[in-house]
């Protein structure tokens, strides 16, 4: 049996949700507002505590948790609604157009005039690589 904590954590812009595995095996879930200053500097480190029976503001022990695995909605929403710092894409050379083309997808296949939505990148750069 092993005797460390694994926490998964979604940091969105209003909750952050935190899913543990204690060393007994055992899924627990939380929810926290992710800002709530008066209470925690921080929804994922106060939610660790929580689990782990820590009183606020004291070291989380490094030993007692395996991972941290960590994704935030907050970035995905600032690039969607295009609110955040201007973004590139690298990609592979020979493929920089390939999320403008996309899958071709029309759903008026005889339309003259195709309206395609605004990519979420301001520019591209190609990076020559080795595949194999």
């Amino acid at each position: 049996m092993k005797s460390q904590w694994n926490f998964w954590i979604d940091r969105g812009g209003t909750f952050t949700d935190i899913i543990a595995l204690s060393p007994s095996g055992e899924i627990s879930t939380k929810k926290l507002l992710s800002q709530n200053r008066s209470v925690y500097h921080d929804a994922a480190i106060h939610g660790i505590r929580q689990f782990l029976r820590l009183e606020e503001g004291s070291p989380i022990p490094a030993d007692a948790i395996a991972s941290v695995k960590m994704g935030t909605t907050v970035a995905t929403n600032a690039l969607l609604e295009r609110k955040g710092a201007p973004t590139l894409l690298a990609v592979t050379k020979g493929l920089a157009d390939v999320i403008e083309i996309g899958y071709q997808d029309r759903p008026k296949t005889f339309a003259l005039k195709i309206e395609k939505p605004d990519v979420l990148y301001e520019s591209v750069i190609e990076i020559g690589e080795r595949v194999l």
